[in-house]
């Protein structure tokens, strides 16, 4: 692909309220967790919108926080959202020369969303479509136990939609689908847009774009019905028309109604995704393509990075918050990397062990968003993990 690349995207973007050190398994946190799905309780590596979790708890949410945490304030505030973190990362890692990271969504033209603008702007990302309007500002807070799943870590997230149900599809604008890549990162924190994701789609693909979409728990549709899988647009027609779709597990299983690995990954085949990425943690990642964008691959299997897991054991001071977002970034670099090279069909693995080294470096700081001081740091931090992972996988 000639030129300079053009990746648009749209989706999740809010603040983080971060508080580490949660113990998940303590009297304090117990009353809490959820009984039942879609009940407003906690569950860990799942959301709930924070008005069903007052309704479960009966009673305010800052009370219930003080409760949970001891009455302290939050660790960290940053931003946070499966679009924006994604994009972020990209821009970070990227060529500037290769590549034009444009984001499209909206804030709360209150305090913390004058925050979020103002951090936007200190990243590489270029506010195509980005305003304050008079509504809430879209915010997470995140509760986190560095301790869970045998040291792994896991997370718990309270989430207020806010200005991001305002967010219509019709403010998508005609240079949005005119660029070379789209992204649709969580939608489903911007119901407007999840909604209309087959007409979205639809009209990327006409338009000759690639098209990328990374999920986040749909606690709307778990919540309306918690037996039926949850859908992604108008129809599963959506499906046919996404180059590269990356969930973790949980959210492979809610959107294909599957209970086993094996019939989820079917399920995203059988409707005509063209490739497809499954995370699952700490655990291996699975991935495959029809051959339509990447290169052909049957269901391949590969680990997380060893040196990341030996090394969080005795670190201190990062979180998971974030991990399969700078994923997702770290695979578009791969990406827009190949395409920027001439190649037709992509590796799919390569552009995993992009995503798998992105994703470990997450752990190593708090929250999803690295705060470059110089241009090319990150980048700088992260290609000895990634490095390491491709001796790892080599044997």
């Amino acid at each position: 692909m000639a030129g300079k690349i053009i990746v648009s995207g749209v989706g999740c973007c809010l603040v983080d309220l971060l508080y580490n050190g949660i113990d998940f398994g303590s009297d304090t946190i117990r009353p809490y967790l959820s009984k039942k799905r879609g009940d407003g309780g906690l569950t860990p590596g799942r959301l709930v919108f924070q008005e069903e979790f007052e309704k479960f708890c009966g009673s305010p949410i800052i009370e219930v926080l003080n409760q949970i945490t001891g009455g302290r304030t939050h660790d960290k505030i940053n931003i946070g959202g499966p679009s924006i973190v994604s994009l972020i990362n990209l821009a970070q890692l990227i060529n500037k020369e290769h590549c034009d990271v444009r984001f499209y969504g909206r804030g709360g033209n209150d305090e913390i969303g004058e925050y979020l603008l103002s951090a936007l702007k200190k990243t590489p990302v270029i506010l195509k479509d980005y305003k304050l309007i008079d509504n809430r500002t879209p915010s997470t807070v995140v509760l986190s136990d560095p301790s869970y799943d045998s040291g792994h870590g896991e997370r718990m997230f309270l989430n207020s939609i806010g200005a991001a149900l305002d967010y219509r599809p019709d403010e998508l604008d005609e240079i949005f689908f005119n660029s070379d890549i789209v992204v649709f990162g969580g939608t489903a924190l911007v119901p407007q847009i999840h909604d209309h994701m087959t007409t979205l789609l639809q009209k990327a693909k006409s338009g000759g774009c690639i098209t990328v979409v990374n999920t986040v728990f749909d606690f709307r549709n778990e919540k309306a019905d918690p037996l039926k899988r949850w859908p992604l647009g108008e129809s599963d027609e959506s499906y046919r028309y996404i180059d590269l779709l990356i969930t973790d597990q949980e959210e492979a299983f809610r959107l294909s109604g599957a209970h086993d690995l094996n019939l989820a990954i079917q399920f995203f085949i059988g409707k005509k995704v063209s490739s497809l990425i499954i995370t699952n943690g700490s655990k291996n990642i699975i991935a495959c393509s029809d051959g339509q964008f990447f290169k052909s691959s049957d269901v391949i299997e590969m680990p997380v990075s060893q040196r990341v897991i030996e090394e969080i054991k005795n670190y201190q001071g990062g979180d998971t918050t974030g991990c399969g977002d700078n994923f997702v970034g770290g695979v578009i670099v791969s990406v827009v990397e190949q395409l920027q090279k001439g190649v037709r069909h992509p590796d799919l693995r390569e552009a995993c062990c992009w995503g798998i080294a992105s994703g470990g470096f997450t752990c190593f700081y708090m929250g999803g968003t690295w705060f470059e001081k110089n241009p090319g740091e990150k980048l700088a931090r992260i290609k000895p993990y990634y490095e390491s992972y491709k001796d790892q996988i080599s044997g």
